[in-house]
């Protein structure tokens, strides 16, 4: 049987792709050569390049999505989308390849949107049933008033950057008078701010994906920040403790892999998504925070480290992501 060719791409548009080419190094080792041909498309803000084995970057074809190479044209089977932040995360790539007709292995444009949008993302799941913190939406063009936000919501809070990820541009809040400068630090990295009251509890995270049409969570992971939360050091210069599996009881677990199900299906997820929640133990459910479309997948990521508590090499798990968006179940 021939070889499916597969466009693997990297790179993007904004800070998180440093990010993205950690990811490259594990996905390209381990995706099967025996399986897929492919093809690494690097997308940078100078154009969509692929770099030769002798070093020479060829311009993509974006008209159509195809390479041409020593006078053949490559036209690829499928896209697998391993770019954090715009444009592989937003929904835009999403936009571009279902109008060529191309499968890719994330969610589609609508869901990469929606839940690149954090405060619309707790919206809806919050209207599905989902438990979510109270929070407020802030627009940089927009006047706010710290007073009425102190008002409104219980210190302390989380501000961010209502768009992107990585916990770039993150702030926790404990007293009323740092309020604003945790907004302006929030607003360099976006044009809006969420704001949300702290929720209590152990921080679980916990990726799930689709194969062969059933929804399957992976054993999902504690995070014990050695900051004062999980931020950017944390998540990336080894700064808190991951421990995959969780060591909670079952109980507990049937909830946390339950409402990561139920997001999963209320947000028409495909691919492989991780889902970070607070376990609240006063309430005894947990509470989403947010969802990542496209997760992180170097070495050390969560996402590779729960794939290898449940069993599966990632040569295995990337070929059922990939095989999944060709059969477009």
């Amino acid at each position: 049987m021939a070889k499916k060719i597969v466009a693997f791409l990297t790179g993007g548009y904004s800070g998180e792709a440093e990010i993205s080419y950690l990811s490259a190094v594990t996905i390209t080792k381990n995706l099967d050569r025996s399986k897929y041909e492919v093809y690494t498309i690097d997308i940078r803000t100078d154009g969509w390049w692929h770099k030769t084995a002798a070093g020479n970057e060829i311009a993509v074809d974006r008209n159509h999505f195809t390479l041409t190479l020593e006078g053949n044209k490559i036209r690829f089977d499928v896209v697998l989308i391993g770019i954090h932040g715009t444009p592989g995360e937003d929904g835009k790539l999403q936009g571009y390849f279902d109008m060529l007709g191309l499968p890719y292995t994330s969610c589609d444009a609508a869901t990469s949107a929606l839940t690149f949008n954090k405060r619309y993302t707790v919206a809806v799941a919050a209207f599905g049933g989902v438990h979510v913190a109270r929070s407020i939406h802030l627009f940089r063009e927009r006047p706010y008033d710290t007073a009425a936000i102190a008002r409104q919501l219980q210190l302390p809070y989380f501000v961010k950057p209502n768009n992107g990820g990585s916990s770039i541009g993150m702030s926790k809040v404990t007293r009323a008078e740092d309020l604003e400068a945790a907004i302006r630090k929030a607003f360099r990295e976006d044009g809006q701010v969420l704001i949300e009251e702290f929720i209590a509890g152990r921080e679980f995270t916990i990726g799930v994906f689709r194969s062969k049409g059933e929804i399957i969570t992976l054993p999902f992971t504690e995070i014990i920040a050695k900051n004062e939360f999980f931020d950017f050091e944390a998540k990336y210069h080894g700064k808190s403790e991951e421990i995959t599996p969780a060591q909670v009881e079952e109980a507990v677990a049937e909830k946390v892999r339950a409402a990561a199900k139920q997001v999963y299906a209320l947000f028409n997820c495909r691919g492989i998504v991780r889902i970070d929640f607070i376990y609240n133990e006063a309430a005894g459910a947990p509470y989403m925070l947010e969802v990542n479309t496209v997760p992180g997948q170097s070495e050390a990521s969560l996402v590779p480290q729960q794939v290898r508590a449940m069993g599966w090499s990632l040569t295995e798990f990337y070929s059922a992501l990939v095989d999944e968006a060709l059969t477009g179940k």
